[in-house]
């Protein structure tokens, strides 16, 4: 599928904005883990969150070239 460059501006902040509320709702399950004493599980959380805040930083800067 084609979409037009400001669809596809849109699906960058909207696929941006839920990288942003990911890592944000896995911090509450880092602490979660690591309450259990899961750190595997805590480790894994904290993985997904960096994946999830390298996507906001790099939507970001893919907005701040398209604009």
């Amino acid at each position: 599928l084609h979409y037009p460059l400001r669809r596809q501006r849109q699906m960058c902040i909207r696929d941006s904005y839920h990288a942003a509320q990911g890592s944000e709702i896995c911090r509450q399950y880092i602490e979660d883990a690591q309450n259990e004493g899961d750190e595997a599980l805590a480790q894994f959380f904290r993985e997904v969150q960096e994946q999830n805040q390298r996507l906001v930083e790099k939507g970001k800067e893919l907005l701040k070239k398209s604009y």
